[in-house]
C-alpha cells in the first residue's frame, strides 16, 4: 500500500493509531523482558559469589579444625 505522504503512512487509512500502538507496547514489553532478565542475571551472579565464598570460608574452618 503506497502512500502518498508521511502523513498519511503515520494515519495508515484510518489505522495508525492501531498499528503505532502496537509497536509502542511490543518495544515496551521486549525491553522490560530484557531490564528483567539482566537484573535476575545480576541477582543470580552476586548469590553464585556469595555462595562459593561462604563453600571457600567453610573449607578452610574445616581444614583448621582438622590440623
Amino acid at each position: 500500500m503506497p502512500f502518498d505522504s508521511f502523513q498519511d503512512f503515520i494515519i495508515m487509512g484510518g489505522y495508525g493509531l492501531y498499528v503505532w500502538l502496537s509497536f509502542f507496547l511490543s518495544f515496551v514489553v521486549i525491553a522490560l523482558v530484557a531490564l528483567e532478565t539482566a537484573i535476575a542475571r545480576k541477582s543470580l551472579q552476586k548469590k553464585s559469589q556469595q555462595l562459593q565464598n561462604r563453600q571457600q570460608r567453610l573449607a578452610k574452618r574445616q581444614r583448621s579444625v582438622s590440623q
